[in-house]
């Protein structure tokens, strides 16, 4: 704790570091050189020593320490600590992007930006983290949250997205991990359904992100302040290919517009968004699948068309995450939405993968005229050609049966998930209802005990459903 207590104190005073020479009023240390009513400091930023440093907690050589950092049955505290300045630099970039704190409209960024990272030092059991990169992050989640005056924003953090300006932080690393988000729960007054969600999909057997609950605190110069309970996601392309395949040197995408559909017409490279072999401007293998998604061969030769299919996706794999997800129920991604999950082309077999991103919307009816229905009637099969077209094949149909019935006796069992929802909601209850005004999406205490008796109900529901829809088969 000397060690936070010390850099605190150092940024406090130097509220507004930079490489430069600064002179502002109203400041006292031992440090700063007195003149009248004016006091100048003197500051370098990268003269620094990362004293926390170890093997285990700091470098790229550790594992990832998946029981330090995902716990499940607990609730950690991290904190984070911007200089005055570099957290107004934020809140102007969020302005640009998103208008007014608090206007009201919501409106999105015109060139799809991502907010600025920013240089700042994060604190987990008395430990420094040195010139963390930290920035806001999220989609509709941060427009409306910002549109709505609350400062319950999702962070990203990348603990060596400065070391080029900083070499005592080279390929620094917190646990094992470069790369971590703090999801903000954005919708859900529950803040179990990232988790809950993220647990099913990994229960069935899916690659797909850990979690767990932290605390947040974040100093801006006037001392800590509780940002509220957020779920902390492991990233895709950072552990999740390392440590779920036996080889991450395959392309990662992250698609995002109208070619993450793959209908007919709507391809465009510039959607996928790669996020491993950015210099490579080989795109054959989503290519390959948008080609042959589409193909005649579909209804004139449906052993050809599964042959070649098989071939560029694994078919298995989206066959069962098709299957949990629609149980569950997700309207926020495929199906509904043209964003929210990524594709691998795993070198293990050639195939590309698919893994489920983003959840807080998961577990629930949902907006856009709701979640898709186990027949998954009412879809548009050539606008969503890999839920449609696969769908009305009976091979592959009835390989998505088998896992509807596969999930709801196992990874979305009803006891199995009531008991979740009670170990977690006890867990949670204490830091989610003592959020902070401005820093959180509950009106009342008791808005949380509602979500979680709906959440509760929900799975009760949805195990009826699946029976409906698997005897009418």
């Amino acid at each position: 704790m000397k060690n936070m207590r010390n850099t605190i104190k150092f940024l406090l005073v130097a509220i507004c570091i930079s490489t430069s020479i600064l002179t502002f009023n109203a400041c006292s240390n031992d440090d700063v050189t007195s003149s009248s009513d004016e006091v100048e400091v003197i500051i370098d930023d990268t003269d620094f020593e990362a004293t926390d440093w170890t093997t285990e907690t700091h470098s790229k050589d550790a594992d990832p320490d998946f029981d330090e950092v995902f716990e499940d049955n607990a609730v950690k505290r991290i904190d984070i600590v911007i200089t005055e300045s570099r957290w107004g630099n934020m809140l102007d970039d969020m302005t640009n992007l998103y208008g007014a704190f608090g206007g009201g409209n919501g409106s999105f960024s015109d060139d799809d930006e991502d907010p600025i990272f920013v240089p700042a030092e994060v604190f987990y059991n008395g430990i420094e983290w040195y010139r963390v990169g930290v920035r806001f992050k999220g989609n509709s989640s941060l427009a409306s949250s910002w549109a709505n005056g609350i400062l319950k924003l999702s962070f990203k953090l990348d603990f060596d997205e400065f070391e080029d300006d900083y070499p005592q932080i080279d390929n620094q690393r917190f646990y094992g991990f470069k790369k971590l988000s703090l999801k903000n729960n954005y919708n859900d007054k529950s803040q179990l359904r990232e988790k809950v969600a993220g647990d099913v999909f990994r229960n069935a057997g899916l690659a797909g992100s850990h979690t767990a609950f932290y605390t947040v605190y974040v100093d801006h110069g006037d001392g800590p302040i509780y940002f509220g309970l957020y779920t902390m996601v492991e990233e895709v392309d950072d552990t999740v290919l390392d440590t779920q395949f036996s080889d991450d040197d395959g392309n990662l995408y992250k698609p995002d517009g109208d070619a993450a559909s793959f209908a007919y017409g709507t391809y465009d490279e510039n959607e996928f968004v790669k996020k491993t072999n950015e210099d490579d401007a080989d795109f054959s293998d989503v290519q390959s699948l948008y080609t042959i998604i589409n193909d005649a061969t579909r209804t004139s030769d449906p052993v050809t068309w599964r042959t070649n299919l098989d071939a560029v996706l694994d078919t298995d794999v989206f066959l069962k995450y098709l299957a949990t997800n629609t149980v569950i129920q997700n309207w926020d991604t495929y199906g509904k939405m043209t964003h929210n999950y990524y594709l691998y082309n795993n070198p293990d077999t050639n195939k590309l993968t698919w893994i489920p991103w983003d959840n807080n919307e998961a577990l629930q009816t949902g907006n856009m005229g709701g979640s898709l229905p186990l027949d998954f009637s009412g879809l548009s099969s050539s606008q969503w050609p890999l839920i449609g077209y696969l769908y009305a094949d009976e091979v592959y149909k009835a390989q998505y049966n088998a896992y509807v019935q596969e999930v709801v006796d196992g990874a979305f069992d009803v006891n199995t998930i009531q008991s979740q929802y009670a170990t977690y909601s006890t867990l949670i209850e204490p830091y989610a209802t003592t959020e902070l005004d401005g820093y959180s999406f509950l009106n009342s205490s008791s808005d949380f005990q509602t979500a979680v008796s709906t959440l509760n109900s929900h799975v009760v529901s949805r195990a009826t459903a699946v029976s409906n829809y698997l005897n009418g088969q």
